[in-house]
């Protein structure tokens, strides 16, 4: 058994606060368990009645005469900490603290939350909340909340689980579900998080045998690895999460020291775990509600590819447009698909879609053989079928549920959509087959869409370690960027033999050595970004040029940054050609050390085309995240320019990775640019941050 089984599902349950007036909160909690089918025994808590809404009631948990599985605490927040030693006392090991007046209020409220918190972990006791909304279950009947919504709308037994931060986000997630006819199997709203969170909410719900789809929504995470392993948990048992993160801070960004930390910032962060683990992040309630729905009736399609069928030619030109849109594909029929489909019906139109023209009404023979055809013309992963209004005209039903009930048989690891108009008859009757109803073209699209990122996304999940852990640390030296590019160098990301410099004299003997052209670069401890004070000189030709360099960099660094302490110049080969990139590595608070990269030099924080990963990196994960920028088609031979060394590229993000993950000292990396070369790449700029 999990150890959150009897958060969601009690055999007995108190409530701590419970009250015969249904407008307050212990009174309603305590109406909606009583009459809306919970099995289970109910022991309201009342320090003065004898009977509360006509139940027997107890003063206190330590006089009940038995160890409830579960209690619900509806006290002021002052009432709080001595109920719960109470329930240590009793033994009870799970308590929803659903009261007010906490870390939501202020420093005082945050204290009292940290000895609620404390007390808790004493006793060995797992609770929700404060300020919890509680959990609900529809299929064993238990709604331990005081949600309002259950006054007008109880959302029915089905395969969807839901965990939320928030309560008033949750029950308006119960309240779309209700009305979009979907079921719910357990949901919990977990508040302020002072034990469990949305993490945990989403381990337990891996776990049910009743939950075959999750959606969640959290606010700010305290605990990123335990959310790593409830997301790579759920991906790896095929269970699609939908999830939203509301919110955005700088927290991800505090040491923006680097580009990688300003461009990083909590939110970026968030959304590269998410992705990595196998989760699809989603905008809206109603895209959530949507790809839920549809994950419960069907199958993840195979594949990205669509096939669209219509009795209307504009409307299918509108969903492959936005099929197109966002990122799937929809394949031509072959030829001798589309004669034997032609020889089906002779009006029939396009190549993908499919256009029957509205002479199918009524012919469903024909909607079957085409759509079978289909079938076998292509690697098709979804089926959108647009009906106009076939969904309402019920003595024409039973042909069409015929016809989409083979379609189901002959493909059953294929989405299959209807998109129309249609009674509740009709849509419970084509969902019961596996078939998903939706009345709009495009969040048809939007849902097979999340659909099928979420197979490609568990896919991937499946080479992402679990927890990041550090092993053989070092100390380490903070330094300028000749520092930084030894420690490179020591780790395996190529250089170019450079010379530190503390004179004039000493730079002309050194561009002697590597030769000309050179570069020549001030070097500081207090200066990261040498470009914005014209500390970087380019293509100095000769000793004159050098000798004069020397000069205007140390001029140009004392001007600008009169209290930075000066180490001399860098002096280095002049490199041509290339693409500039940009590999960082920045400590989130949260999750720990996530990499980016990106286009490099300037253009960084001028287009932001980045993406993020966590460290360490696999070869193959290093290379999807290279794909996943804008930008990485330069280093394919963009307008007939060379073909870059990606494969160098990969090596230098793995080694930086690895090296960053097994270094808690380490704060940031930043190698700005990475040249990549058409054969190997090199670091020309970095900078080492250690923690503190």
């Amino acid at each position: 058994m999990h150890p959150l089984e009897k958060m969601f599902r009690p055999g007995s349950v108190a409530v701590i606060g419970a009250s015969n007036d249904p407008d307050k909160l212990g009174g309603r909690t305590l109406l909606h368990l009583r009459e809306l089918g919970y099995r289970g025994r109910i022991y309201p808590i009342n320090v003065t009645a004898k009977q509360v809404q006509g139940l027997p009631a107890w003063p206190s948990v330590r006089d009940l005469p038995e160890v409830p599985d579960c209690a619900l605490m509806l006290l002021p927040a002052s009432l709080v900490e001595p109920a719960l030693e109470d329930c240590a006392a009793k033994g009870i090991l799970h308590v929803q603290v659903l009261s007010s007046g906490f870390a939501e209020e202020g420093a005082e409220g945050a204290a009292m939350q940290d000895r609620v918190a404390a007390l808790a972990r004493k006793h060995g006791m797992r609770i929700t909340g404060p300020n919890a909304l509680g959990s609900i279950s529809p299929p064993d009947g238990f709604f331990g909340t005081f949600s309002s919504l259950l006054a007008t709308a109880q959302p029915g037994p089905g395969v969807i689980g839901i965990a939320t931060q928030s309560g008033a986000y949750g029950s308006h997630i119960y309240a779309a579900a209700h009305l979009r006819g979907i079921g719910i199997s357990r949901a919990i709203a977990t508040g302020n998080e002072a034990d469990i969170d949305v993490a945990a909410a989403i381990d337990y719900l891996a776990d049910d045998a009743g939950t075959r789809v999750i959606c969640a929504s959290l606010e700010g995470c305290k605990d990123g690895a335990a959310l790593r392993r409830a997301l790579l948990k759920a991906a790896a048992a095929r269970k699609p999460v939908i999830i939203m993160k509301v919110g955005t801070t700088e927290v991800g960004a505090a040491a923006a020291a680097t580009h990688t930390g300003s461009l990083a910032g909590e939110d970026r962060i968030f959304g590269a775990v998410f992705r990595e683990c196998g989760a699809y992040r989603t905008q809206s309630i109603e895209e959530m509600i949507d790809i839920a729905y549809l994950c419960a009736i069907a199958p993840l399609p195979p594949n990205d590819a669509v096939g669209v069928l219509t009795v209307s030619g504009g409307i299918g030109v509108l969903m492959a447009d936005a099929c197109i849109e966002a990122g799937l594909s929809v394949p031509p029929m072959a030829d001798d698909v589309l004669a034997r489909i032609r020889a089906i019906q002779p009006m029939a139109g396009g190549r993908n879609p499919i256009d029957t023209t509205a002479q199918l009404n009524g012919r469903m023979h024909v909607f079957e053989a085409i759509s079978q055809e289909m079938l076998c013309g292509a690697e098709l992963g979804s089926f959108l079928f647009y009906l106009a209004h076939l969904g309402r005209n019920i003595p024409r039903f039973p042909p069409l549920e015929q016809t989409l009930a083979a379609l189901r048989q002959a493909a059953p690891d294929r989405v299959v959509v209807a998109v129309m108009t249609s009674v509740e008859e009709v849509r419970t009757k084509l969902e019961a087959l596996g078939v998903a109803v939706f009345e709009d073209p495009t969040r048809a699209v939007k849902a097979v869409t999340g659909a099928a990122r979420l197979r490609a996304l568990q896919d991937a999940a499946l080479a992402v370690p679990e927890v990041v852990v550090a092993a053989a640390p070092r100390r380490l030296a903070a330094g300028n960027e000749a520092a930084a590019k030894a420690l490179l160098a020591e780790i395996g990301v190529p250089v170019l033999p450079e010379h530190v410099c503390a004179s004039a004299e000493d730079a002309m003997r050194a561009a002697d050595a590597v030769g000309y052209p050179v570069v020549m670069k001030i070097l500081s401890d207090d200066i990261a970004h040498k470009t914005e004070i014209g500390g970087v000189l380019l293509d100095l030709a000769d000793a004159d040029a050098v000798r004069q360099g020397f000069a205007t960099l140390m001029h140009r660094a004392r001007t600008a940054r009169p209290d930075a302490r000066l180490d001399g110049v860098l002096v280095a080969p002049m490199v041509r050609g290339g693409v500039e990139t940009i590999i960082g590595v920045q400590r989130d608070p949260i999750f720990g050390p996530m990499v980016m990269f990106g286009l490099g030099g300037v253009s960084v924080e001028l287009f932001r085309d980045v993406a993020f990963a966590s460290a360490p990196l696999t070869q193959a994960r290093a290379a999807a995240l290279v794909d996943s920028v804008q930008g990485v088609r330069l280093l394919a031979g963009w307008r007939g320019g060379p073909v870059l060394d990606k494969a160098a590229l990969v090596a230098a993000l793995c080694a930086v990775a690895a090296f960053a993950a097994a270094q808690p000292e380490v704060e940031s990396i930043e190698i700005n640019p990475f040249l990549v070369q058409q054969q190997g790449g090199v670091a020309l700029d970095a900078l080492v941050a250690l923690r503190g």
